[in-house]
């Protein structure tokens, strides 16, 4: 028996116990059931002593036969170790033996092996020289061959190309000296019209030197403007403005007056300071500040200088108007003076003068030519209204000849109504009578022929 059903058997007798208790106590008295207690307690504790007594003795001789069993198997496992040492050797002598024999035969199998293959190396290494030697003798030829082709076909193809090159040349270098020829011509000719430029710009800087040439330069320029916008009849050239002197103003535009054979006259007079401009133009391109400043100044004086003059001479209310224009004939003159500060104003306040240039004059002259198409209007409008006014009087006329000539219409109607009345009357009376033959015949001559016939 083992440790696990002494155990059980244990266990069942201590549930027996307490089963029986329980029952004695529920059949006897609390005296009895004390009694029966107590003994069975005594049992039960002489049984639970019995119990490990025996459990004990049981355990101590499960420990001695596992203690045998245990030196039994270690005994058992020596012998089996030095039963597999002594195998293991054996076996180890037996695989030592066995590669010293695979070494030896290895050895002479890779000898017989170097051999056959040294063999077959020497024979491939034959075999590929013939083949290299036949291949190089093929090679040879073929490359000497394909060499004196390649000769060939180049020298074709030189004497080919030289032959093209040649005549490209040829036509590239005729087409080349035809262009520089041209060319050569185009920069005579531009040379020739470059001397004649020169020339001109000299012969204009002659003419620009002299003071009266460029007053004509800048007079030439005012009357284009002015013949270009106004007619004729509306600017007057080298008129007197001031009654009682002999100051003549270049060109003076005509405005009406309260008379129409006193106009009011609007003097401009061009004014071209040549020299001071190009000295101030110069010291600009120099950047020299203090030339910059005396030339400026020096231009300014010369304009207010000029603006005096010309209120001087030729500006004198009411026979002219109370300023007048000065004309500045370039763009980049006019331009530089109206750069001085206050000095357009100052020639307005000082002088009654007005600065133009060419841009400015010519939008000027449209707005007095717009003035004068306003007045030629106005004027054509008072002959419209006298011809309007002479066309309703006659109107009127032609209304009473026109009620007249409706009543005597009306008159001449009334006359044909009645003498239609009558011609029915008449017809009415002539149905009874009876026409005779042969009598239309002979009333055609005595009533006349009356067809348009």
């Amino acid at each position: 028996m083992n440790v696990e059903t002494l155990l059980m058997l244990v266990l069942a007798a201590v549930a027996v116990a307490i089963v029986l208790l329980v029952v004695l106590l529920l059949r006897r008295p609390e005296a009895v059931l004390a009694s029966l207690s107590l003994k069975l307690e005594d049992a039960l504790r002489e049984e639970q002593r019995g119990g490990r007594t025996e459990l004990r003795q049981q355990l101590d001789s499960l420990s001695t036969a596992q203690g045998q069993r245990i030196d039994g198997f270690a005994a058992r496992l020596t012998e089996f170790s030095t039963r597999t040492d002594q195998r293991l050797d054996v076996l180890r002598e037996a695989l030592g033996e066995d590669a010293r024999k695979a070494r030896s035969e290895g050895a002479d199998t890779q000898q017989r092996l170097g051999e056959s293959l040294g063999q077959r190396l020497a024979e491939l290494t034959q075999r590929n020289e013939q083949r290299i030697g036949e291949l190089r003798a093929t090679l040879e030829s073929q490359l000497k061959s394909l060499q004196a082709d390649n000769a060939e076909k180049l020298e074709q193809m030189r004497a080919t190309v030289d032959e093209k090159l040649q005549s490209t040349l040829n036509t590239r270098l005729d087409a080349s000296f035809k262009i520089v020829s041209e060319r050569l011509e185009q920069v005579q000719r531009g040379l020739g019209e470059m001397q004649q430029l020169a020339t001109g710009v000299g012969d204009l800087k002659r003419v620009l030197t002299n003071v009266k040439t460029r007053g004509i330069f800048g007079e030439v320029q005012l009357g284009a403007l002015l013949e270009q916008v106004l007619t004729i009849e509306q600017y007057e050239t080298n008129c007197i403005t001031v009654p009682g002197t002999g100051e003549r103003v270049e060109f003076a535009v005509r405005l009406p007056g309260s008379q129409p054979d006193q106009p009011i006259r609007l003097p401009i007079d061009a004014k071209f300071p040549r020299e001071d401009y190009e000295r101030l133009l110069d010291a600009q391109d120099r950047a020299d500040a203090e030339a910059v400043i005396a030339s400026g100044n020096a231009l300014e004086r010369q304009v207010r200088l000029e603006a005096k003059r010309i209120r001087d001479k030729y500006l004198a209310p009411p026979h002219t108007t109370d300023f007048g224009l000065m004309f500045l004939p370039t763009e980049g003159l006019y331009a530089e003076v109206l750069r001085r500060p206050g000095l357009f104003e100052a020639l307005q306040r000082d002088f009654r003068v007005t600065l133009v240039g060419p841009t400015t004059l010519l939008a000027l002259l449209n707005s007095l030519q717009m003035g004068f198409r306003t007045l030629a209007i106005e004027k054509r409008s008072s002959e419209v209204w006298q011809l309007l006014a002479a066309v309703k009087g006659e109107f009127g006329k032609f209304a009473g000849v026109l009620e007249k000539a409706t009543t005597q219409i009306d008159t001449v109607q009334n006359s044909i109504k009645q003498a239609g009345v009558r011609t029915r009357a008449i017809e009415r009376q002539l149905r009874g009578v009876e026409t005779l033959p042969g009598v239309e015949v002979e009333a055609t001559p005595l009533l006349g022929d009356d067809s348009p016939g």
